[in-house]
């Protein structure tokens, strides 16, 4: 197996950090890979405001739900979706009005999202094959007008997803994955292989959070990932405001 592939094979989310800087040359390295990642059309609707300062970080551990490893690692990576630029790009072509009926539709948030996401998966990558640890955090949406203002984002930026990276301090282990035939399908979605995989992992699932050497509890995946989103009603409301304000498609709450 080739060191990528051990990489990624080997991900952990890390919670628990040294009380370590990262140095420079690391977090350009880290922020380097994320700006080659893939982009829809070379738009590079991606920026990314690190928080250093400890003052800093223990506002955002208060707005992303009281969670300390924000504080406690030494850079926290916040990643925006970010169209401002394009709008600097129609202004300086003189097509201003041509951006407003573009930016009010819903593709640019679709398009954003998904150059996060892989930006993201870089930014992991690089920093893990530097041996570093990472996990992120999509809590940064939960007072996500409150981070707004933190951050001081211009009109069509959007805070989407957080990342606390630092020499970890702790070695939680593999958790499992679905098996790979309840989500890899050839030619069409298979239902039942679905089903059959999600049956399987739950299993899997149970086993794992029983032997886990803390928080362990009698679970599986689908009570798990129930509670969860149940939980989660509600909570990023204010995504319907910022991106409005912002001035991105105006989605109407239903």
């Amino acid at each position: 197996m080739n060191p990528v592939l051990e990489c990624l094979f080997n991900h952990k989310s890390i919670r628990k950090y040294k009380d370590q800087p990262i140095e420079d040359e690391k977090l350009h390295y880290i922020i380097n890979a994320a700006q080659r990642a893939p982009t829809w059309c070379n738009g590079e609707q991606v920026s990314i405001i690190a928080i250093k300062d400890k003052a800093r970080k223990e506002i955002f551990e208060k707005l992303c739900n009281n969670q300390k490893h924000i504080s406690e690692c030494p850079v926290f990576l916040i990643f925006c979706v970010d169209f401002y630029r394009v709008c600097l790009a129609f202004e300086k072509e003189g097509k201003a009005e041509e951006f407003k009926k573009y930016i009010t539709q819903f593709d640019p948030i679709l398009i954003g999202s998904h150059d996060v996401g892989i930006a993201l998966q870089n930014a992991v990558v690089a920093a893990e094959s530097l041996g570093l640890g990472t996990v992120d955090i999509g809590s940064i949406r939960r007072n996500i007008n409150e981070v707004s203002k933190e951050l001081n984002l211009p009109k069509y930026v959007i805070p989407l997803i957080g990342l606390c990276v630092g020499y970890p301090d702790q070695n939680p282990g593999l958790k499992p994955r679905i098996p790979m035939n309840g989500v890899f399908f050839e030619e069409k979605y298979d239902t039942e292989k679905a089903k059959a995989g999600l049956e399987e992992y739950d299993e899997i699932f149970k086993k794992y959070l029983g032997e886990r050497d803390s928080n362990s509890r009698d679970s599986n995946w689908s009570k798990t990932i129930t509670n969860t989103y149940i939980n989660a009603i509600g909570v990023f409301d204010g995504d319907y405001e910022l991106f409005t304000k912002q001035g991105f498609f105006p989605i109407e709450k239903k």
